[in-house]
């Protein structure tokens, strides 16, 4: 396991000098890396959907004349549908309605994703140089119906060894159990496996997994816990550590 490198690389520089050893810290730690398998998560990772979900979700709360802001999202970011949907059942103080409100939910942002959803900067990329060289899985927090949609919409089908959605475990994330899947459908332990991640509560799945994660999250919601994290999938050293492998 490698050392907790927290300091995102799109953090203010005070030195050329400064920049250029935390490279050189970020070459050193990938160089360390050299994992039998690479699990992703999808959504705020390889794709861009998490502006798809807020458009979603700020829909349904405005039927309810409830605003959706910053505050709010950051207490849906990472959430499973089902644990987001028990969430909005306090909030819109109707209990026991969060079947229905997960319908509605998956019914909205599986619209807004045919339309929207795009690749993140480097993802396919990186997918593409790693899938020759290691097994390579998704292990996603969204139900499979979701999932297939996204995955469709990026042209990533067939693309990896395995896929394990939400709903095809017993605990989803923040519980191990779609690394653990994902890894085991691999056929590689998840101790020498590689997760990729955007939220501390992936982070924390993760680890409880057993594996080595390195994290690219949003600046507005930092991700704690991984051995590494950086600010994108193009960054440089990482496309030169996967095209060593």
């Amino acid at each position: 396991m490698n050392p907790d490198l927290s300091r995102t690389d799109s953090a203010p520089w005070e030195s050329p000098e400064e920049e250029a050893d935390w490279g050189e810290l970020v070459s050193g730690v990938l160089a360390t890396l050299r994992p039998a398998g690479v699990v992703f998560d999808c959504d705020g990772l390889l794709m861009d959907t998490e502006r798809c979900w807020t458009a979603a979700e700020t829909a349904l709360f405005a039927t309810r004349g409830l605003p959706y802001g910053a505050e709010e999202k950051g207490r849906f970011i990472g959430r499973s549908v089902s644990a987001s949907a028990l969430l909005m059942a306090e909030i819109f103080g109707e209990p026991g309605s969060e079947a229905a409100i997960e319908a509605e939910v998956l019914a909205r942002v599986e619209e807004v994703l045919l339309r929207e959803a795009e690749p993140m900067p480097g993802a396919i990329e990186l997918v593409d140089l790693l899938r020759p060289r290691v097994p390579i899985a998704v292990a996603s927090n969204s139900p499979r119906a979701v999932l297939d949609v996204t995955l469709t919409r990026a042209g990533l089908t067939g693309t990896f060894g395995a896929v394990v959605a939400a709903d095809e475990v017993p605990v989803p994330k923040p519980g191990p159990d779609l690394y653990l899947a994902a890894c085991a459908l691999l056929g590689v332990p998840a101790s020498r496996c590689l997760a990729f991640e955007d939220t501390t509560t992936g982070v924390s799945a993760a680890r409880a997994a057993g594996m080595a994660v390195i994290a690219v999250p949003p600046p507005e919601h930092p991700a704690v816990g991984a051995d590494l994290v950086l600010d994108s999938l193009a960054h440089p050293a990482l496309v030169a550590w996967a095209a060593s492998l």
